[in-house]
This record gives structure tokens, sequence and C-alpha cells, in this order.
């Protein structure tokens, strides 16, 4: 007799449906053809767009006399598509100087880092057979539960293992992380976004920590552990504002919007906003998104609209661009184009051994600004105008 299953239920097993292909990290290697394609074939549309974003990156951007400080940021599940090998390329070619993640893709990032599979699969299943199957789904990515849970387990030995035990920037965290992945999982820095960032010095930075399975194992940590490791927010703006004020020139590519979108953005008004440093915005902005900004959200604010913040240089608008195109297409074609490039190579800044000394300079600049042009401050002369209309 059959055994009683919900109605559509498929009655596939657990290994059925992990009989994908694994995914892999794909890593680009500069085609002549895709350059050939995105010069001569994409004449219009976004299309155009897109090609306009690859040259401005590697004839603009990556100029050796301009020395771009250039940051990825990254939201959506790219990791667990296949992208990070993508972003370890760029970052081993000195094609990226820091990066900006949402902690999921760092999480996700991790399964390959240990040598677990995630498998091609379809959107289209039966969620409730999958949770009684002990699959995880992304859209139509598909693995066990037990990646989850085995991830979960390394991450709180790391912890213990780390000893760190007071606050920290997520560029110090993921530093860490990486150098540990490197030392028990010989060779992963080939495959994986946290590892080949600390083999290259790229500082990488979460804006909401919390949001991820990453900090909810580091929650946990202080719960069980009486643990005082903090991550700690105001090291992160600050460190990411040093980086910027540090560049002779900057630059972003931006993947998705959202939090790292803005994270990154609002070091220029912080510098000139709160710290009285007028560095002038970003000298190129490109953004790869399936947002609109007609919806009034973060992920659509165009390059213009940025110029009103400071975000952007108001000079340079005709260096920068957005896309509307899925990243998962559109980066792996956009990275092609910069791998086979000219100058599709860079000395590495490796920026992560520098933020102290960054950040000592920033303070030095801010005070500076302090005692050349004050503060205005309400003072009890103001009051009484005030005081008299009650």
């Amino acid at each position: 007799m059959m055994p009683h299953r919900a109605p559509g239920s498929t009655g596939k097993t657990r290994e059925q449906y992990l009989s994908g292909k694994p995914i892999r990290y794909y890593r680009p290697r500069g085609s002549a053809d895709i350059r050939h394609l995105i010069d001569e074939g994409f004449q219009a549309f976004n299309a155009a767009r897109l090609g306009e974003a690859c040259r401005i990156f590697t004839d603009k951007m990556l100029l050796p006399e301009h020395d771009t400080t250039i940051a990825l940021t990254i939201a959506g599940a790219l990791t667990p598509a296949g992208l990070g090998g993508c972003i370890v390329e760029m970052m081993e070619r000195g094609l990226i100087d820091f990066l900006i993640s949402t902690g999921a893709n760092l999480y996700h990032d991790l399964h390959y880092a240990l040598n677990f599979t995630l498998h091609r699969g379809s959107p289209f299943v039966n969620d409730v057979e999958l949770y009684e199957e002990g699959v995880i789904r992304i859209y139509d990515v598909l693995f066990p539960s037990s990646v989850l849970l085995e991830t979960d387990a390394y991450i709180r030995d790391f912890l213990v293992r780390a000893g760190m035990n007071g606050p920290v920037s997520t560029a110090e965290f993921h530093y860490a992380l990486g150098r540990d992945l490197m030392t028990r999982q010989p060779g992963c820095e080939a495959y994986s976004v946290v590892a080949a960032a600390a083999a290259a010095g790229v500082p990488i930075y979460t804006s909401s920590p919390g949001d991820s399975s990453i900090g909810m194992n580091i929650a946990y940590h202080e719960l069980m552990n009486d643990s005082r490791l903090m991550i700690d927010p105001n090291k992160d703006v600050n460190e990411v504002c040093a980086l910027i004020l540090a560049g002779k020139k900057n630059g972003c590519v931006i993947l998705g919007g959202g939090s790292p979108k803005n994270f990154y953005l609002q070091g220029q008004p912080t510098l000139w906003e709160v710290y009285g440093i007028p560095k002038g915005g970003n000298d190129y902005f490109i953004q790869l998104t399936t947002d609109q900004v007609v919806w009034g959200g973060l992920s659509g604010a165009t390059p213009a609209e940025a110029v009103s913040w400071g975000k952007v240089n108001p000079g340079v608008l005709p260096d920068t661009v957005v896309a509307y195109c899925d990243s998962t297409i559109a980066f792996p074609l956009f990275c092609e184009y910069a791998v086979g490039a000219t100058h599709g190579r860079r000395p590495r800044k490796e920026l992560v051994h520098k933020r102290d000394a960054l950040v000592a300079q920033l303070r030095a600049e801010a005070k500076n600004a302090t005692r050349t042009h004050p503060r205005p401050e309400e003072t009890t002369e103001t009051m009484p105008d005030l005081e008299r209309h009650r």
C-alpha cells in the first residue's frame, strides 16, 4: 500500500531532488568572443547599457593613472548560483579593492569552501515535499539541510578557535574567517570568496551582519559562551569612509541594490555631512539591477538622484550607468569583458592590512576640518525668538 502523500505530491525522494548537476564557481577567462559580442552585438537598450558599463570599467576605472579604488557591492543570492567564481577572479586580478555583501552571500559561499555540494534543480517543485525530505531550495538551487547544520557548526567552532573577545569590524571578522578556512581547507581560496579575499587582502564588509546565518551563530556564541565578541557597525562605517577618503578616484560596481548599495554610497555623504570633509562624490557608478526607480526604493535610485546627496560627483554623470539586467546573466559577461581587457590585471591594494592607518588618517583630517570650519551650534542668543512665540 502506498504511503499517504499530500495532494500534488510527486513522490520524489531526497536523492532524486539532489540528482541535478553540481553548481560550480564559474571563473571567467577573458573570452574574445564575448568581448566581440558586447562591443558589436549589444547595440541598443539594456544590451547597450551593459556594453557601456563594461567600457567605463575597463577604459576608465582600470586606467593605471586613475588609480581608482573600486568597491563591489552584492545583494541577492549570487554565491549559491556560482557567481562567486567571478568575484574570486576579479579580486585575484586586483580589479576589486573592497567588497560589501549581504551576510547570506558570504554564508552560502562557505558551503563551497567546506566542499559541500549545491545542485541545479527546478523552481517548480513541491516545497512541502522538499521539507519532508530535508532539502533546502533557493529558487532552483537545491541542497540537503545538513549543509546548513554543518556550516553552522564550522562557524561556531571557528568562533571558539579565533578567541575574538571584543568589538571588531566585519572586515576584521571576515579576514580571520578566511584565514581559518585556508588553514583547514587548503586550496579553498581558488573557489571561496571569503578565503580568496583574505588571500588577496580584500576587506569584506556586511552592512547588516545580524541578517544571516553567520550573525545567528555569532549571537549563539555570545549567549552560550559568554563571549564579548561584538560586530561593531561604527568600525565598519569609519573604515569604509577611510577607504573612500584615501582613494585618488572612487568607483563602484553594484550588483542588485539593497543595503550593500547604500552602505557604500553613504560613505561620501558621511565625509562631507558628518566629518566636514568634502571628498566630492564618486567618480564612477555602475549598477546592474532589475529594480525600477518609479517605486521609490533605494535599489532603483539612479546616479542622477545620488548627485543630490553628494554620493556621485555631478561632473561625472557620463561615467555612470545603470543596466537593467539580471545580475546572474550580466555579471559573468561583465567579468569576461574585464578579464580580457588591456588593463585586466592591476597591482592589488591589499586594503585589509591598511585599515587602521587609514582610519587614523580619517580622524586627523576630520579634526582638522573641525578646527578650520567649526560647526554651527545652537546658542542662547538664538533662543529668545522661540521663547517670544510660545
